[in-house]
C-alpha cells in the first residue's frame, strides 16, 4: 500500500465496472451525520459518480472517494480506511479528503501502485488542492479522478 499526501464529510464509492452495467452506485456514508445528511447535493454526487465510473471503467482500477474527518495522523487514518475496499484493495485507489483540515491523502493498492506511482499521484493531488483552495471541492475531486485515470491508462488486456 502506498500513500501520497498533500495539505488542502461520508464516502463516495463506485463499484468496479465489471460488476455493474453502465451505471455505478455512488453512496455517502456515516461520519457522525444525521440520517440522509450529505455534504453534497444530488447533482454533485452524480458528477462524482460519473467520474468514478469512468475512471474505473477506463482503467480497471477500483477508485473510491472518502470525504470526511481524517483524525489524528491523516495518513494513518487513510491507510486504516483502505482495507474497507475488501478484495478490491490490491487494485484500489482511495482518495481521502478532509476539507476541515485541508488535507488530501491518496492511498494505492499493491497492484494499482504499479500504474499510479508517487509522481502521478502527486500531480493529481496538486491539481486537486488548487481546486479545493478556490472552493471547488467537487471539481477538484472530479478533475483529480480524471488525472489519475489518464495517468493509469487502460489495463494491459485492453491495450
Amino acid at each position: 500500500m502506498s500513500t501520497h499526501g498533500t495539505a488542502t464529510p461520508g464516502a463516495v464509492t463506485s463499484e468496479h465496472p465489471a460488476s455493474k452495467s453502465a451505471h455505478a452506485a455512488a453512496t455517502t456514508t456515516g461520519e457522525d451525520r444525521p440520517h440522509d445528511s450529505s455534504p453534497f447535493s444530488l447533482k454533485q454526487l452524480e458528477r462524482i459518480d460519473e467520474a468514478l465510473t469512468m475512471a474505473s471503467r477506463e482503467t480497471g482500477i477500483s477508485f473510491t472517494v472518502y470525504v470526511g474527518r481524517l483524525s489524528g495522523d491523516t495518513r494513518a487514518t487513510a491507510e486504516a480506511l483502505f482495507p474497507r475496499l475488501g478484495a478490491k484493495a490490491p487494485i484500489g485507489v482511495l482518495v481521502a479528503v478532509d476539507p476541515g483540515q485541508r488535507v488530501l491523502e491518496i492511498v494505492t493498492g499493491q497492484v494499482s501502485v504499479k500504474r499510479l506511482p508517487d509522481r502521478s499521484c502527486a500531480l493529481a493531488a496538486l491539481s486537486m488542492t488548487a481546486a479545493f483552495g478556490s472552493g471547488d471541492l467537487v471539481g477538484g475531486i472530479v478533475n483529480g479522478l480524471r488525472m489519475l485515470s489518464d495517468q493509469a491508462g487502460h489495463p494491459a488486456r485492453l491495450r
